[in-house]
């Protein structure tokens, strides 16, 4: 059985309340449960993870990496500022897909930065709560054809 874990940055929590005309109405929790369905039909365990500090995440990557096979991360902020999740990443060597809810690329200048995307199996973002699960599909596909 492969292991998927998702990892979601910082204010991620926040998800339902946080700027819903920007990030949805769906709350952190709605999310994971339709993941864990998707995964339950695919014969797949997932984990995830909220943190809003860098160094959680550091260490759950580091923690994880040996027993995963594929991770999933929305990084939040941390996607235009964080050396130190990049290093981890490139560290570890478990393929990501990197996810965002809003199209950063149609938001401010500063969020058009990816410290992640060139290191990224790829990138999906601006689709909303769909992204999360696009991705988990992909990265279940890419495990079934390795």
């Amino acid at each position: 059985m492969v292991t998927i874990l998702v990892l979601h940055g910082p204010n991620l929590n926040l998800l339902g309340t946080r700027e819903p005309e920007i990030y949805g109405d769906k709350n952190l929790h709605q999310i994971e449960k339709e993941l864990s369905r998707i995964a339950d039909e695919h014969d797949c365990n997932l984990e995830s993870f909220q943190s809003n500090s860098e160094s959680d995440l550091v260490d759950k990557i580091q923690e994880r990496s040996q027993s995963i096979d594929y991770m999933i991360i929305n990084p939040g902020a941390f996607t235009h500022t964080s050396i130190a999740l990049r290093d981890v990443l490139l560290a570890v060597e478990v393929p990501f897909i990197e996810v965002h809810i809003s199209n950063i690329f149609s938001r401010e200048e500063f969020r058009k930065n990816s410290y992640f995307s060139d290191i990224a199996q790829g990138t999906i973002c601006g689709l909303g709560f769909k992204g999360y699960e696009l991705a988990l599909l992909s990265a279940l596909d890419q495990l079934s054809n390795s």
